[in-house]
């Protein structure tokens, strides 16, 4: 077995010094430490596995080292399991241990939970959700310095980070736009939640950019995964003008699309564009062709996260009750081969 990292193995692979490592895994408040070169020195102690010894710095300042994450459904959901990834590793290379109860949506189950956190003496609590929500934190969080991850709260008060739904939606449209489409479909799911509004307005103002009208009789509503895909699409593509491109609130809902156009003799991509939202990568991968699609970012979601909660837990009560930071992440798009030039 080789010898365990150091610090200075973690300074010289980030190219830094020792000094700064330090400040970054300590989470020391009062140095001033560019977001570029903290990224570039918790990535270089994920890579080598160094975690910083936060043992004494605990003890000293009365903390247990944990945070915890409470969640509804993300552990048992491959599809957001990376926001658990990110927030780990994160904690892990400050020397942080990641505590993880899942609720399963019961409020019963979440109380008890959150007095098991209590009991642990966890610092501090992410409260995540398996997609974007508007939530209510539980009064029973409310002593506790929280963070929301994947979610915001109602009334602004605490820290959260959510996927910038709107430029996502844009993002995914503009890529069929540039393809040359002009009669762009959109299979939008039937819930009110912040992804389907978001979504929305961003197909929109991507047609509007290149000067297309949106027509409402191109965007079809249905209960979003596979079957619901399949139904919004077949409304659409059997329509005598029908659209050339697809563009879908997830990437369930454009497997059921793939089916659809399989049904009606359609070819992807070469008679029907078609681009996802979600990149849930067991379908998008095993679709052929490959689905292009548009990421959420759950690994630097939870990233985020820790590295917020960290820095409350270092600051004083006067500055955690103040403006608490609104992140809105980007969606980055993955092309794979699903999205073609428009036939004529």
């Amino acid at each position: 077995m080789g010898r365990k990292a150091s610090i200075r193995d973690v300074a010289a692979a980030a190219g830094v010094s020792v000094t700064t490592v330090s400040h970054v895994l300590n989470n020391k408040s009062g140095t001033r430490v560019s977001p570029e070169t903290r990224e570039r020195v918790e990535s270089a102690a994920r890579r080598l596995g160094y975690a910083a010894n936060g043992l004494a710095r605990g003890l000293r300042l009365q903390r247990s080292q944990t945070l915890g994450l409470l969640s509804d459904e993300i552990a048992t959901t491959p599809h957001a399991g990376r926001i658990i990834l990110g927030a780990q590793e994160t904690a892990s290379a400050r020397g942080w241990l990641l505590m993880l109860l899942t609720t399963g949506r019961d409020p019963e189950v979440e109380r008890r939970e959150i007095q098991a956190l209590a009991r642990h003496r966890v610092d501090g609590v992410l409260y995540a959700t398996m997609y974007h929500q508007v939530v209510r934190v539980p009064d029973e969080l409310r002593p506790m310095p929280v963070v929301l991850l994947d979610a915001s709260d109602t009334d602004g008060a605490y820290p959260s980070v959510v996927p910038d739904e709107h430029s996502g939606g844009a993002v995914a449209v503009r890529e069929l736009l540039d393809h040359g489409h002009r009669r762009v479909g959109f299979v939008t799911n039937v819930d009110d939640i912040p992804a389907t509004h978001g979504r929305l307005s961003g197909y929109r103002e991507a047609l509007h950019e290149v000067g297309v009208p949106y027509r409402p009789d191109l965007v079809r509503a249905e209960v979003s995964d596979s079957h619901g895909g399949h139904r919004a699409a077949r409304a659409l593509l059997d329509r005598p003008d029908r659209p050339t491109a697809l563009f879908c609130f997830n990437d369930r809902m454009a497997m059921g699309a793939y089916r659809a156009a399989a049904e009606l003799g359609l070819r992807i991509p070469d008679d029907l564009s078609v681009i996802g939202f979600d990149n849930q990568e067991l379908i998008a991968d095993g679709l052929y062709p490959g689905l292009s699609t548009v990421a959420l970012p759950h690994y630097e979601m939870g990233v985020w996260a820790v590295q917020t909660m960290l820095g409350l837990l270092d600051d004083s009560e006067e500055t955690r009750r103040s403006s608490p930071a609104r992140v809105v992440m980007p969606c980055p798009l993955v092309r794979r081969g699903s999205v073609g030039t428009a036939p004529h």
